[in-house]
């Protein structure tokens, strides 16, 4: 059948779907407050360039636009985030149409996708986790648009969207690499054999060279953040983990993505895709040699999804609606029940609740809860980055005011860590006080030359004042503590030090210096 005789794109249909996604994230979108990495995110707002430490600089022209136009509030910031969700929704609906799938397909793949709590999970925030996705999701569209069409529009178009995809997250070139491959071992490999897919690479590269530059003029800092990641994070990865992870993030869920991925393999009407299913095994090998986290790998997963709706409307005749509404609920429904637990649609008392039970009643989701260092926590580790900052800024405050006024003009504020330091960016015209300096992360690249305030409001989640700068202070003292039992934050102190001597500015250049070479 040729792909003008085709039934129609369903895309009145499709935005059923994308509505009750972007429904879904508008209930979360206001609570809890701001993540962790929200903060980084929008300071880099105040600071474009072509790359930072750790992202590209997509993320950053993003903030900007939301400070702009929308405002620093967190439904503010997570605009963009909700924008980015529906658009993956809408493209998994039009890649099931370009399967051949119809509206049970559509309604499988899209539904079972909007409550997977991998996708719930990791599309409200505003983090690159969610904008990567989405350019994984464009490029397999435009591809298999190509496919079907011959169209080499398609082709310059996914050069566009590789270009972008790597100016915003770098596992883009991970998966780019994985597609290709997986082309290349399918039949289709004749089609990348020509001159417009040339010129796609080359506008793809056109668009990521200033980055490149970037890095560099800047001694490469994404190797050193990688490694620094690896050694701190990603070692705790264990192979087995990542793969039970990947067979659970999705519920139930799991039998539609896994089907599909099946389908593309073995099937005979899905032979000219296979390269999905090719791509997505070498990305997940990649990544589990590398340890990676398993949100690496998400964006991979709506092909499958699209795949699996096409399977499963195969499956299940026409005529029987008890059996395909059966199968809907049945991947569908128990993902819903643990919605609050990803996203958070539901007071903080009411999520608690339902950790509780899953606890006592689910121990196989025992890895929601289990963080970074894991150990097992009252709640995820997402939520529990976004309590107790506002508190901290608050503090911060109270120390810096209780100077004089002439005191307050010779003092500065000094942050350990990223997360401090974003929230004290974010907040410091609220109340009114000095912008913040750190030397964490992406906050080196703007740090001031030197430390040389009378007067520090120093926060730190992990201060050890009287070993390590008591001997450099004329004197210090503890004004404030994070008290929010549930935030990551909980026991941030804020001190105030006097007079530090010219060794801390000596030791402070000394840091900034290696910073900025790494």
């Amino acid at each position: 059948m040729s792909y003008k005789n085709r039934r129609p794109g369903y895309s009145k249909f499709i935005l059923i779907f994308v509505a009750i996604k972007v429904l879904l994230n508008l209930m979360a979108i206001s609570r809890f407050g701001f993540h962790r990495d929200e903060f980084l995110h929008l300071v880099l707002a105040d600071h474009l360039d072509w790359g930072y430490k750790e992202v590209p600089p997509f993320i950053a022209v993003l903030a900007r636009i939301t400070l702009s136009v929308f405002g620093d509030s967190v439904f503010a910031a997570r605009i963009f985030s909700t924008i980015a969700s529906g658009l993956i929704i809408w493209l998994t609906g039009r890649i099931t149409v370009e399967l051949g799938g119809r509206r049970f397909a559509i309604t499988l793949a899209c539904l079972a996708l909007i409550f997977s709590p991998a996708f719930a999970a990791s599309g409200y925030l505003f983090q690159p986790v969610v904008f990567d996705q989405l350019w994984w999701v464009v490029t397999v569209w435009l591809f298999t648009k190509y496919l079907n069409t011959a169209d080499v529009r398609y082709l310059y178009w996914l050069g566009a969207a590789v270009g972008l995809g790597m100016l915003t997250k770098y596992s883009m070139a991970f998966f780019t690499g994985s597609l290709i491959i997986g082309i290349l071992i399918s039949k289709e490999r004749k089609l990348l054999f020509n001159k417009h897919v040339l010129i796609s690479a080359v506008i793809a590269f056109l668009i990521f060279l200033p980055n490149v530059i970037w890095q560099f003029v800047h001694h490469f800092p994404f190797f050193t953040h990688m490694k620094e990641l690896r050694e701190e994070q990603l070692d705790y990865v264990k192979p087995i983990e990542f793969l039970m992870q990947q067979l659970l993030v999705n519920g139930p869920a799991l039998f539609v993505w896994l089907t599909g991925f099946f389908f593309l393999l073995f099937a005979f009407k899905l032979r000219r895709f296979r390269y999905m299913a090719i791509a997505y095994v070498l990305i997940f090998l990649f990544l589990l040699e590398m340890n990676g986290k398993n949100y690496y790998l998400f964006g991979a997963y709506p092909m499958l999804f699209a795949a699996g709706g096409f399977a499963w409307e195969r499956i299940i005749k026409r005529s029987w609606i008890v059996v395909r509404v059966a199968v809907v609920l049945a991947f569908v429904l128990p993902n819903l029940l643990l919605l609050p637990m990803v996203l958070p649609v539901l007071s903080l008392d009411k999520t608690l609740g339902f950790f509780r039970y899953t606890k006592e009643h689910l121990p196989f989701l025992s890895f929601i809860t289990k963080w970074e260092d894991q150990q097992q926590h009252p709640t995820t580790q997402d939520y529990a980055d976004m309590l107790g900052w506002e508190e901290m800024a608050q503090k911060a405050s109270q120390a810096y005011h209780s100077l004089t006024r002439e005191q307050q003009k010779q003092a500065q504020i000094f942050a350990d860590n990223y997360g401090e330091a974003g929230a004290l960016h974010l907040f410091h015209k609220k109340y009114n006080m000095p912008d913040v300096v750190s030397l964490n992360s992406s906050f080196a690249l703007w740090a001031p030359d030197s430390l040389n305030a009378r007067y520090i409001i120093y926060v730190d989640d992990d201060a050890n004042v009287k070993e390590r700068l008591a001997p450099i202070l004329e004197s210090y003292r503890q004004t404030g503590e994070v008290l929010e039992p549930l935030a990551r934050e909980k026991g941030t102190k804020v001190y105030i030090l006097v007079n530090p001597s010219p060794r801390l500015n000596e030791v402070y250049q000394k840091e900034l210096a290696e910073k900025r070479l790494k």
